[in-house]
């Protein structure tokens, strides 16, 4: 088997932003993950547990408080504005909002071939006709490009920020909750979509959702995120087998079955609790004031985050190698 290729590395990243004199917020907290070549890479977890922020600053939109983004050997957040245009080109993001991403008052095409002019990838009938190409497949119409976005629909527009994405023929996309504001019936769209292109082009994808089981369809492996931390990453096959953190069972278990009966049976994991503050948060593991399985300990120490199988970790004091 071939080894696979690591694209990016993200070593102990921390994301804090200061509130007050005394007070700071912890987004993302000491989280290490890897991204292969081609692969896509779910990220999941409640409202507020801090993916975004986490992709975002993945991206280099976000300055780092601590740690590193190892993009080609190089650290992305020690790179200087030649270096960032540069990785810009090869990084790009789809953004939650269809709706808010893309400016009112820019047409299609504009929109669409911004990145383009920026980076003078294209000129003239060149450039028009790239533009054609890229809207074609997204499955939007060449006529579609003198138009506004606030004629389309939703799952139209966020299919224009996927053709954004494209145009300047990036490795890397992070796809940023990309159906979550969409109707249902459009989700599968989408994502069929964003499939088939990393299938054509290579692409590899952060693919940010509180959807669990559109990350199942999607993803190869996952990361589950709760206040800031990594709780639990490994395969997406095994993390549906065989949860081993708390709060993943917990997730899991709220999945909707189509089967009636089964649905009927299911045992639903309830989480009780309040979510504790995620500024100046209290010692030892964040989830223990809301685990039916919370120990002394937890209380008191940050459980180590483990490799206890092959390409799964966790971190959990009830959980050893």
């Amino acid at each position: 088997m071939a080894t696979k290729e690591v694209l990016i590395e993200v070593k102990n990243l921390k994301k804090h932003f200061k509130i007050s004199k005394n007070s700071v917020l912890k987004a993302v907290d000491n989280v290490s993950f890897n991204i292969y070549k081609g692969e896509t890479l779910g990220l999941v977890g409640e409202s507020g547990c801090g993916k975004t922020t986490c992709g975002k600053t993945v991206m280099g939109l976000y300055e780092a408080t601590e740690g590193e983004v190892i993009y080609d050997g190089v650290n992305i957040h020690k790179f200087n504005n030649r270096e960032k245009k540069e990785f810009a080109k090869k990084a790009q993001i789809i953004f939650q909002d269809p709706y808010s991403s893309l400016n009112p008052r820019m047409t299609v095409g504009d929109i669409i071939g911004e990145g383009i002019d920026i980076h003078s990838l294209y000129k003239g009938k060149e450039r028009e006709e790239k533009i054609f190409e890229l809207l074609e497949t997204v499955g939007l119409n060449r006529e579609h490009v003198s138009r506004f976005p606030h004629e389309f629909s939703g799952g139209q527009r966020q299919r224009i920020g996927i053709a954004r994405a494209l145009a300047i023929e990036p490795d890397f996309i992070v796809c940023d909750e990309p159906i979550s504001a969409l109707d249902v019936s459009i989700q599968a769209q989408v994502v069929n979509l964003l499939i088939e292109l990393q299938r054509k082009r290579g692409l590899t994808y952060l693919f940010i959702a509180h959807d669990l089981s559109m990350i199942k369809h999607i993803s190869d492996r996952v990361g589950v995120m709760y206040l800031g931390s990594m709780v639990e990453f490994t395969t997406s096959e095994n993390l549906y087998k065989k949860p081993l953190h708390p709060y993943t069972q917990a997730l899991l278990s709220a999945i909707p079955i189509p089967d009636p009966k089964e649905e009927k049976v299911k045992k639903r994991i309830p989480i009780d609790g309040e979510i504790p503050s995620p500024i100046n948060s209290p010692p030892g593991c964040k989830f223990a004031s809301r685990c039916k399985h919370a120990m002394e300990i937890c209380t008191k120490e940050v459980p180590e985050f483990i490799e206890v199988e092959k390409e799964h970790f966790v971190s959990c004091h009830m959980i050893r190698k």
